[in-house]
């Protein structure tokens, strides 16, 4: 399957001219949703890793797990009894985002827990105008406090993601170099240029991540040139292996920098953040 078949969108509306974050001014934080309707891409393990080596690099970071499987809420050790207020409360009750907070294990790394009562906020919020926007509204405050908001979406383009794409300034979009990873990344798309003319004009593709990529065999090669060929330069040249280490991390509750710093998935996620990074500091500097 050709890529250029199966994406039919003209995605250089939606893609951003450099790789970076969104433009902003100084006190406000860059805002990223890291999404893909498609689960077992690395959706999860990117925006955990990217928000632990980001703060490793010296910014203060939010994460805002806004998916009702919670796995970066106990990939980053937040305990059950832990997680409320959080997510819920903050898109469906409306509270405070400082009551919604925890840190973490990383110095400099907070994070907004989910839980699984985030699987009904659809229906709760499905008759409030403005449904679409409370994220964006919720995030404000981070104003001042944050550099950097990663927000782990839901495995869907239901409306907590539209809430991620409508509070963010660019996507970060992990492919798996798989063929059937392909598939869907049309309506993705699609949903982004949606946003992007309805609610939100500075949406942009900014990072695409090649994910569980495997060099040894000529699928992933020929996933890799065809997703390059698309996205252009906003593909990082920095490819994610596939690493039980990454995998075992979030059994002891920590990411992979506090897990097994040297281990080749750490590697890569330590290098497109510090490509992140020195973009942002040049965006601010």
């Amino acid at each position: 399957m050709r890529l250029a078949a199966a994406v039919i969108v003209p995605a250089r509306s939606i893609i951003a001219g450099d790789l970076g974050p969104n433009s902003f001014v100084t006190t406000m934080p860059r805002i990223f949703a890291v999404v893909n309707q498609k689960g077992g891409v690395g959706k999860t393990t990117t925006a955990v890793n990217l928000a632990a080596f980001l703060a490793l690099e010296g910014e203060r970071v939010l994460l805002a797990d806004i998916d009702a499987q919670a796995n970066a809420t106990s990939g980053l050790g937040i305990a059950p009894v832990e997680r409320s207020p959080g997510s819920w409360d903050l898109l469906v009750e409306t509270r405070p985002l400082a009551d919604c907070i925890r840190a973490t294990s990383v110095p400099g790394l907070d994070i907004v827990p989910a839980t699984i009562d985030l699987a009904g906020a659809e229906i709760e919020m499905a008759a409030r105008p403005g449904r679409e926007l409370a994220l964006r509204h919720a995030l404000r405050e981070a104003e001042g406090r944050y550099d950097t908001v990663l927000i782990d979406s839901p495995p869907s383009l239901g409306l907590l993601t539209l809430n991620a794409l409508a509070a963010s300034g660019e996507v970060i979009l992990p492919v798996q170099t798989e063929f059937y990873a392909l598939e869907g990344l049309s309506r993705l798309l699609q949903t982004i240029q949606l946003v992007q003319r309805g609610m939100n004009p500075s949406l942009k593709v900014g990072l695409v991540l090649l994910t569980l990529y495997d060099s040894r065999t000529r699928l992933a090669q020929q996933v890799a040139a065809e997703v390059r060929a698309y996205f252009g330069d906003v593909v990082s040249a920095t490819t994610v292996p596939r690493s039980v280490r990454l995998s075992e991390a979030p059994g002891h509750g920590v990411p992979v920098a506090l897990y097994d710093r040297t281990s080749p998935g750490a590697r890569a996620y330590s290098e497109i953040a510090r490509e992140i990074h020195r973009y942002g500091n040049t965006r601010t500097g």
